[in-house]
């Protein structure tokens, strides 16, 4: 992934108003993010746990989601399967639910799905963060096509946010 600057970020969320997008808070470290190992940037906000952020390049061109998720206490982890890497991460995978664009958010309408609670997939699925044991399953795929399947995997996610 290209790295993006905080605007570029900002005027990608396809699923809340501007108002929304300018008030969001954005990681202050953008310059320090392994851009080059990231197939989306995802992070939960610091001043409000149950609000994540997900943002892709696609086509080309930044694309962002917001996304609501359970606050879970630490009992309540759910050890389950994320939809995006296929990883079942040490630190649980949350339901995280997106409001649709457009007229459908206006009537209330949401597509949700299971995604790593910390939001790195792409680390996960590259090696570079352990998700403890067991938690990624033997696969006869290459590291590409492991890569290929996780941004597939957001672009459907975002393709049903935006339908």
């Amino acid at each position: 992934m290209k790295p993006l600057t905080e605007q570029e970020i900002r005027s990608a969320f396809v699923n809340c108003t501007k108002g929304e997008a300018k008030r969001l808070s954005v990681p202050r470290d953008l310059a320090a993010k392994p851009w080059d190992d990231l197939d989306y940037l995802g992070w939960r906000d610091p001043q409000a746990y149950d609000r994540a952020y997900l943002v892709t390049l696609l086509d080309d061109r930044p694309r962002a989601l917001a996304l609501r998720c359970p606050t879970p206490a630490s009992w309540q982890t759910q050890r389950g399967m994320c939809s995006l890497c296929l990883t079942s991460p040490a630190d649980g995978v949350s339901l995280m639910v997106a409001p649709k664009a457009g007229k459908a958010r206006q009537q209330g309408n949401s597509v949700g799905t299971y995604i790593c609670s910390d939001l790195a997939c792409s680390l996960y699925v590259r090696g570079k963060k352990d998700a403890g044991a067991g938690a990624r399953l033997h696969e006869s795929l290459t590291l590409e096509e492991k890569i290929e399947r996780t941004t597939a995997n957001v672009a459907a996610f975002l393709a049903k946010v935006t339908a």
